[in-house]
Order: structure tokens, then C-alpha cells, then sequence
């Protein structure tokens, strides 16, 4: 290890073993080398905490001096709940420093390799610049956009199915995918799924990890109606936080019952396609929720595909073959007469989990997706 690629690589590594626990902040990483030794390393742990450019240079100490600090995203020029990093490093001593990309923050984007720049330091900025983009993907989308990361994740056998013709879809794939989801909904900020799923499985939709660990996120159900039952699992709000999302034309009496368990709502319009998906979207960003795991059925995961909110597939494929005209797939919806009106992706990874498959998928970008 004595190349600029593996020191931002190490770095990267470190930043990634944070991934969920920061939002809304990104997850970061940082090393610094002198004379070929790693005299300090550092992660962002949680948001509000110290960034990583604080750990490491804690541990260097005097070995900063004249080092080379290697560090996953432009340190920070603005005061937040931390100092700006940048000041830091320039007080450090440090005769370069190595970033892999620019922070897309508004309040940064470049002021702080400006400001490192004009104190003498000798900065280089795009060193696995495309993995860096990878790794914070959900806090750049959060910047442009000003809405939540938006994560499909469903099940299905070979032939595209989720479930049989009477619903039952447990279990389609094996232990080993369905522990790789409870790591995915340990990352995340929320998971939402659609009433129909409260009424025909009644998940609790928390986070079962070994020993307990992993964070439960909070649970969105989509509900103009408010049908789901009193008694469900998501409304046990002892295990996790659960918000409502339904009409703004609902008999507000209705909603006394669900308060009083706990849940929170959000009130959005409603037309014939269904509730606003993208209102309530702004909604949960204003509520400080960053990125969304949504689990739903047909109809939901079609909600959100017609709008072009999908952000990042994950699908996992098991080795089974259901047919039946009438068993369900994972995006109903309205019919397409060519083939030409598909939706496109592009397969970013494939991973096997025991006897299933997951497959990693973006929306093409540059395509119309509405």
C-alpha cells in the first residue's frame, strides 16, 4: 500500500462501515500518511459527532506535520454543528492534501480546497472520485434534489413474480437474502410500504439483526383510506416511530384513534392515480428523513416508478418458477403497448446470498423515466 488509490481506497473502507448512521451528513473518511507510514486514520461516526479529519488528526498528533492527509469528501468550510474541517487542516501542518471529491453542499462546493489552496497546501481533488460519488450517493441526491433517496427493494422468483394469486409470498427467497435486507433497513432512515402489505402480511417492519443490533427505522404506510387495522404490528410505535401518509380530504375524527397509539401523519392531495408521492416526499425531507427503503406491492412500487422517483434498485431473484396469469409482479400500473416505453436501468452489481441472487440496478441517466 503506497499509492495515492490505495491510501483513498483504505479511506473509502472506513467511511463505508458508518453508512447509515451519519444522515443527514455524509459518511466520511480519512488517512494520513507520512513517509509512507499511516500515522492517523478517522471516520465520521454520527451526524453531530466529530468529523473524521478531527479523529485523525487526533491520532497523528505531531506526525501531521508535513504528512499527506487522504480524505473521502472536500473538507468543510462552514460552521454546523462542528467546526469547518478546512481550518483544521490548514492549521495542521500538513504539506498536501488528497480529496476524492468536491462536497456538492452549497456551502462548500469548493471553498474549502480554496481555502487550503490559498494558505500554500498543495491539494489534489478526483482520486477515486466515481467510488467516492458511489459511497455518498444518497447525501448528493439529498443536495440536488432537496427529497429523500429513493430504494426499491422487492423479491420475486425467476419468472417476475411476488407473490401467488391469494397474495401469499412468504418466503420467496432464503434466510441469507432476507438477512441481507434487515442490513439494508439497518442503513436506511425509513421504510415504507403500501396499506394492501399491513393487510395481507402485517409486517412489524423492524430491523432483526443477530444480538439485536441494527437501528429500526421509521415506518411509512400509505394509507388514503385508512384501512390499517388498530391492532397492526406498524402501529406498535414502542418499536419504532410509524407515520400515516393519507388524503388531506380525510375525516380528521378518523385519526384520533391512530394519534393516541403514537402515530404521526402527513396530510397530502389525492387524484385518481392515487396519493402525491412527491408532496409527501417534501414532506418527509422537511422531517429530516434522507433516504426511503420501499418494500411495497404492485401497485405502490408503481406509484413511485410512474412519478420517476425510483432512485436505486435492489432485487433479489430466487431459483423458483411460479406462473399463473394471476399471480402478482412487482409493478402493476397502467399497461404499455411497446416495448419502446420501457422503463431502463442499468445493472450496476450482482451478488449471490445463499441460493438467491441480488441485483443492483439504476434508473439510465439522461432517460426520461416519467
Amino acid at each position: 500500500m503506497n499509492t495515492d488509490q490505495d491510501y483513498m481506497r483504505l479511506a473509502l473502507n472506513l467511511a463505508a462501515s458508518a453508512k447509515g448512521n451519519t444522515n443527514p451528513n455524509p459518511i466520511v473518511g480519512a488517512v494520513i500518511v507520512k513517509n509512507g507510514v499511516i500515522v492517523g486514520t478517522g471516520l465520521h461516526r454520527k451526524a453531530g459527532e466529530p468529523h473524521a479529519e478531527v479523529h485523525a488528526f487526533n491520532m497523528a498528533g505531531e506526525h501531521s506535520k508535513g504528512a499527506t492527509l487522504y480524505v473521502t469528501l472536500e473538507p468543510c468550510s462552514h460552521f454546523g454543528k462542528t467546526p469547518p474541517c478546512a481550518n483544521l487542516v490548514k492549521e495542521s501542518d500538513v504539506s498536501r492534501v488528497v480529496v476524492a471529491m468536491q462536497d456538492p453542499n452549497p456551502e462548500v462546493a469548493g471553498r474549502g480546497i480554496k481555502l487550503l489552496r490559498d494558505a500554500g497546501i498543495e491539494v489534489e481533488v478526483g482520486v477515486l472520485e466515481e467510488e467516492a460519488k458511489k459511497l455518498n450517493e444518497r447525501f448528493i441526491h439529498n443536495m440536488i434534489t432537496q427529497r429523500p433517496f429513493i430504494i426499491s427493494k422487492f423479491a420475486m422468483t425467476l419468472d417476475g413474480k411476488l407473490a401467488t394469486h391469494t397474495g401469499h409470498s412468504k418466503w420467496i427467497t432464503g434466510e441469507e437474502a432476507r438477512a441481507d435486507v434487515h442490513k439494508l433497513r439497518d442503513e436506511v432512515d425509513a421504510i415504507l410500504v403500501g396499506v394492501g402489505t399491513v393487510l395481507a402480511d402485517n409486517p412489524s417492519l423492524t430491523t432483526r439483526l443477530p444480538e439485536g443490533q441494527g437501528k429500526n427505522p421509521i415506518r411509512i404506510v400509505l394509507d388514503s383510506q385508512l384501512r390499517t387495522p388498530l391492532d397492526a404490528h406498524v402501529l406498535q410505535t414502542d418499536e419504532a416511530d410509524t407515520i400515516i401518509v393519507t388524503s388531506n380530504s380525510v375525516d380528521l375524527e378518523t385519526v384520533k384513534p391512530y394519534k393516541e397509539k403514537g402515530v404521526s401523519f402527513i396530510f397530502v392531495s389525492k387524484d385518481d392515480k392515487g396519493l402525491n408521492i412527491l408532496e409527501m416526499l417534501k414532506k418527509l425531507f422537511e422531517r429530516g428523513i434522507t433516504d426511503v427503503l420501499v418494500e411495497g406491492g404492485g401497485e405502490v412500487n408503481a406509484s413511485f416508478l410512474r412519478a420517476g422517483l425510483i432512485d436505486k434498485y435492489f432485487v433479489y431473484i430466487a431459483p423458483k418458477v411460479l406462473g399463473g396469469r394471476n399471480s402478482l409482479t412487482p409493478f402493476t400500473g397502467s399497461n404499455i403497448d411497446s416495448m419502446n416505453a420501457a422503463h431502463l436501468l442499468s445493472f450496476d452489481e450482482v451478488q449471490i446470498f445463499g441460493e438467491d441472487i441480488r441485483i443492483t440496478a439504476y434508473p439510465n441517466q439522461g432517460v426520461d423515466q416519467k
